[in-house]
C-alpha cells in the first residue's frame, strides 16, 4: 500500500483545514488508518486513528472535539478534518496504515510522505 497525503497549508488560528490521504492497492479497506504529526523539535505523536470499517475512531486528548478522522473505502481515502486550529497544531502531518489504530508509530507498516500544516496566531 502506498499513501499520499495532501491538504496541508497555512491557516489562521481558529480556522479549519482538511487533510486527505489517498491509498493505492486493493487492500486499503483491510487496514486501520491513523494520522500522526511531528512538530519542529518534537517527537512524532499520534493524532487520530480509525479501524478498517470506520465504525470506531480514536483521538489524542489534545485534538479530541476539534479533529475528526473518517474514511471512504470505496475511494481508498482517509480524511482528517481539523477545526479550531491553534498554533500548537503546527506540524507535518503523516497518514499511516497498520493492523490496528494504536498510538505507537512503530506498529504501522505504511506511511505517507507528510503534509505541512502551519497555524498562524
Amino acid at each position: 500500500v502506498q499513501l499520499q497525503a495532501s491538504g496541508g497549508g497555512l491557516v489562521q488560528a481558529g480556522g479549519s483545514l482538511g487533510l486527505s490521504c489517498a491509498a493505492s492497492g486493493r487492500t486499503f479497506s483491510s487496514y486501520a488508518m491513523a494520522w500522526f504529526r511531528q512538530a519542529p523539535g518534537k517527537e512524532r505523536e499520534f493524532v487520530a486513528g480509525i479501524i478498517w470499517s470506520g465504525y470506531s475512531t480514536y483521538y489524542a486528548d489534545s485534538v479530541k472535539g476539534r479533529f475528526t478522522i473518517s474514511r471512504n473505502n470505496a475511494k481508498n481515502t482517509v480524511y482528517l478534518q481539523m477545526n479550531s486550529l491553534t498554533p500548537e497544531d503546527t506540524a507535518v502531518y503523516y497518514c499511516a496504515g497498520g493492523r490496528s489504530p494504536v498510538q505507537k508509530d512503530y506498529e504501522y507498516d505504511y506511511w505517507g510522505q507528510g503534509t505541512l500544516v502551519t497555524v498562524s496566531s
